[in-house]
């Protein structure tokens, strides 16, 4: 029986694959007692980076390409589900909803909630991408919990005054300008240090807003890239729900 060339190429693929997993991994470091002590690497954040939040410190300095890696999985995660919903409905469905009434209307007690939390948790969601190396927090939580607002607009029942202001554009945006913003600290590692990702900014001083150099930089990029992701993707969902409701 003739063997399909896909199937040969996938096979031999896979092999060549498997024969560098087992190299790389007769080459790792053996398990067993660390060579230094086990606080070495939060005694060299705080006072070598300024940081206060070491754990931070550890995502967007140390281990801060595979941070990059992970902000780039949600970044086209995102993006590949609003291809996927807008693309099941179509343009012309969707410019028939725009003229439809807007959903179900929630209950009373939630549309209040919704409306008097909005303000709070986005403060709430500022402050923790803010101050995320300064204590708990950081990009990816405040940024969660600012997306997350969206859904408490939808609960107040301002899905209209969220239309005028085109979120689509804006999530869109506030992602791609994220992702974008990390991308280009990594890039300034290499043209200014020789290494991607490395920590050129001045330090300043522990527990001051601006100090850590990029680990605030990138914790803020973060928090804007989680923030549209998280939002486009509610966005869509929200649209597809509607569509929905009205048909």
């Amino acid at each position: 029986m003739r063997l399909r060339p896909r199937l040969v190429i996938g096979t031999l693929v896979l092999c060549a694959l498997g024969g560098l997993l087992v190299w790389a991994a007769a080459d790792l470091t053996p398990f067993g007692t660390p060579s230094g002590d086990a606080n070495a690497v939060t005694r060299a954040l705080v006072h070598e980076r300024h940081v206060a939040n070491t754990v931070n410190g550890v995502t967007y300095d140390l281990r801060g390409l595979d941070t990059l890696g992970e902000e780039l999985i949600l970044f086209v995660a995102a993006l590949g589900s609003a291809v996927l919903l807008r693309h099941g409905r179509g343009e012309a469905v969707e410019a028939r909803s725009a003229e439809q009434e807007p959903g179900p209307r929630m209950g009373d007690t939630v549309r209040v909630a919704g409306t008097v939390l909005v303000g709070p948790l986005i403060v709430l969601g500022v402050y923790e991408v803010a101050h995320g190396h300064l204590g708990p927090g950081g990009g990816f939580q405040g940024g969660v919990i600012l997306a997350s607002g969206l859904l408490l607009v939808y609960a107040a029942g301002q899905v209209l005054a969220l239309e005028r202001v085109e979120p689509m554009a804006l999530v869109e945006a506030a992602e791609a300008t994220g992702a974008l913003a990390y991308a280009l600290v990594a890039v300034g590692g290499l043209v200014f240090s020789g290494a991607a990702l490395f920590n050129f900014l001045p330090y300043g001083t522990t527990g001051q807003l601006l100090s850590s150099g990029t680990i605030v930089v990138l914790s803020v990029a973060v928090g804007v890239e989680v923030t549209g992701a998280v939002a486009l993707i509610l966005t869509e969902l929200l649209d597809q729900t509607l569509l929905r409701g009205a048909a």
